[in-house]
């Protein structure tokens, strides 16, 4: 049975909900501490103390969107499994997290941000560098395997995540599009899949 989360956890959570929607709804150099405590419903003592600077409250938020983004996947290089059914599975998981709005609210709220002031996401750019995503991993695997032609393994990663963000991720961000809904999100994937199989595969 999972535990109750107590309840600085939940002050904690209620602070970083109010300063994304603050950040979103007026950007980060109108935003205050003072409207974040009051949108969260604590004092402003409760949210320095879980937070020293708006600066570090911006960076948590930064931090759970690479989080989700870097998230290893449920699936983990198989050479008994058809390469199509791995890529599959993944690629519609990376779909799925793209039209859920939690990610795509947190996405909106740190492109808003670092536009203005690019520093602000010098920290999330330094931890790119200090792990590789899980497709990127994947794909080194099935390389190693003798599965897929020689590309530099990042670089392909990339290239069929964009493939996916076309339509998944940057109509939604920047023309205020609605999520995608399961079949456009699996006929996405698909496509995505076929074009990168097409290309790489052996």
């Amino acid at each position: 049975m999972t535990p109750p989360q107590r309840l600085t956890d939940r002050k904690r959570e209620a602070i970083i909900q109010a300063a994304i929607a603050e950040f979103r709804a007026h950007g980060f150099e109108i935003t205050s501490m003072d409207k974040i405590a009051a949108t969260a419903g604590v004092s402003k003592r409760t949210v320095y103390n879980h937070f020293p600077s708006k600066e570090e409250l911006f960076a948590e938020i930064l931090n759970q969107l690479w989080a989700r983004i870097i998230a290893e996947p449920s699936v983990s290089y198989d050479r008994e499994r058809p390469l199509h059914e791995q890529l599959r599975l993944m690629l519609r998981e990376k779909v799925q997290m793209m039209a859920d709005e939690n990610f795509l609210t947190l996405a909106r709220v740190a492109i808003a941000a670092t536009i203005h002031s690019p520093e602000r996401a010098q920290n999330m750019i330094e931890r790119m560098g200090e792990r590789e995503e899980g497709l990127t991993v994947w794909i080194r695997a099935a390389q190693a395997d003798g599965r897929l032609k020689p590309v530099d393994p990042e670089f392909a990663a990339h290239q069929v995540q964009g493939l996916l963000k076309a339509f998944a991720f940057w109509p939604q961000i920047s023309l205020g599009r609605a999520a995608l809904d399961p079949d456009a999100q699996n006929a996405v994937a698909e496509s995505a899949l076929e074009m990168f199989l097409a290309l790489y595969q052996r």
